[in-house]
């Protein structure tokens, strides 16, 4: 026994008829609908041939059939396709392993306990922990090598006890 063909269904595309009357102003139809402008917005006139077509394709998402019918007799029809839709961007990809920066260690004695301490090659700041001890992470990404042959000083000063300490990197 064979399967039932199933029934052809007749492609249809809205019919968008504009009238243009003498005066400029247009009447449109849709399928023999009135389609009228906004509320209060003014009558439709030539120069509204996009929004028309705007709101009669849904903006632009299905094809229509377009008929002009000029005042003086003369009419156009035309095929207003469907916008093309964008395929979606692809999202950037992360990177799955970030690799860490290594810091290098600056320490030195003296401090007052709690004092702001700066730190140079000038990073940041840092402050003396309790024991009148200071310490400062140094990323060596952000720190260049001088000309004179690859040595970097790093120097921590505190602006109250005065302790200046200079220590090269390696």
């Amino acid at each position: 026994m064979r399967k039932p063909e199933p029934e052809s269904v007749p492609v249809s595309i809205p019919l968008v008829v504009l009238d243009v009357h003498e005066d400029g102003t247009v009447t449109v139809t849709v399928d023999g609908k009135p389609l009228a402008p906004a509320p209060f917005a003014p009558l439709w006139r030539r120069s509204s041939f996009g929004q028309i077509i705007d709101r009669a394709t849904n903006d632009r998402t299905m094809p229509a059939r377009v008929e002009v019918r000029e005042s003086d007799g003369t009419s156009f029809t035309d095929i207003i396709a469907p916008r093309r839709r964008r395929a979606p961007q692809p999202k950037p990809e992360v990177e799955k392993s970030t690799p860490r920066p290594v810091f290098l260690t600056v320490e030195g004695d003296g401090f007052v306990p709690g004092e702001d301490v700066a730190v140079a090659v000038v990073t940041g700041h840092t402050d003396a922990s309790g024991t009148g001890a200071a310490r400062a992470l140094i990323d060596p990404t952000q720190v260049s090598s001088d000309a004179a042959g690859g040595v970097v000083e790093v120097l921590l000063f505190g602006g109250v006890s005065g302790t200046t300490i200079i220590r090269r990197l390696p």
